[in-house]
């Protein structure tokens, strides 16, 4: 009896030592994963604002970066444009675009709180058709993050008109669409970036704008 229970002793003995070693070794794993992550994400690849935003969070933020285009990478983002600071007005948001050069990123706020809007990648102007690459995309936080980037079906990217603004085209709807007074705005699923409706409805109305440059 003595016997057996020295084995079945030894055997437990055996099963916690390998059972620490287990723990161990995942611990290990974790925590070189965790040192990897940081080395692979330096503070000059972090997102650094040039002022704090009043739309969007810095997890908002650091999700955004992460789909922005490369030659945007290291670059502060610098407000350029925000309703709150100079008023609801297209023209006035087509004047702070006139020496840029970078792509820009607009943030909407609609009345229900929502957050949603777009990457250009070159700077909002009054054309006569479509402008823009496929760095082009749509985003929205309503209800989660999600982004929409270009499909590939047609080159419907950014129309900018004196009385408004499009995002995205094919199938006679817009995207994202604001009126010139930057006030009423509506969003469609397109076929240029295959999305949903950006918010929760298909019209909405503005609250404020942010847009953002990288230089």
């Amino acid at each position: 009896m003595s016997r057996l229970w020295n084995v079945r002793r030894g055997r437990k003995a055996i099963n916690l030592k390998y059972s620490q070693q287990i723990t161990t070794k995942r611990e290990t794993n974790a925590k070189q994963g965790t040192d990897i992550k940081a080395e692979a994400e330096p503070d000059s690849l972090r997102p650094n604002l040039s002022e704090p935003s009043e739309l969007l969070q810095y997890d908002q933020v650091e999700k955004l970066a992460k789909h922005l285009p490369p030659r945007t990478v290291g670059y502060p983002w610098t407000l350029i444009y925000s309703t709150s600071r100079h008023g609801m007005s297209i023209k006035t948001l087509y004047r702070s675009m006139v020496e840029q050069e970078t792509p820009v990123l607009m943030a909407i706020k609609d009345s229900d709180g929502q957050i949603f809007g777009a990457l250009s990648s070159d700077p909002f102007k009054v054309s006569d058709g479509f402008y823009g690459t496929g760095e082009t995309f749509l985003f929205t936080f309503c209800p989660e993050f999600e982004v929409f980037k270009w499909t590939g079906d047609n080159m419907f990217f950014v129309k900018g008109d004196t009385d408004s603004l499009a995002f995205g085209g094919g199938g006679g709807e817009f995207g994202l669409w604001l009126d010139g007074d930057l006030y009423h705005g509506r969003s469609h699923a397109c076929k240029t970036f295959g999305n949903r409706t950006l918010s929760k409805k298909e019209d909405f109305f503005v609250q404020d704008i942010e847009i953002w440059a990288f230089e």
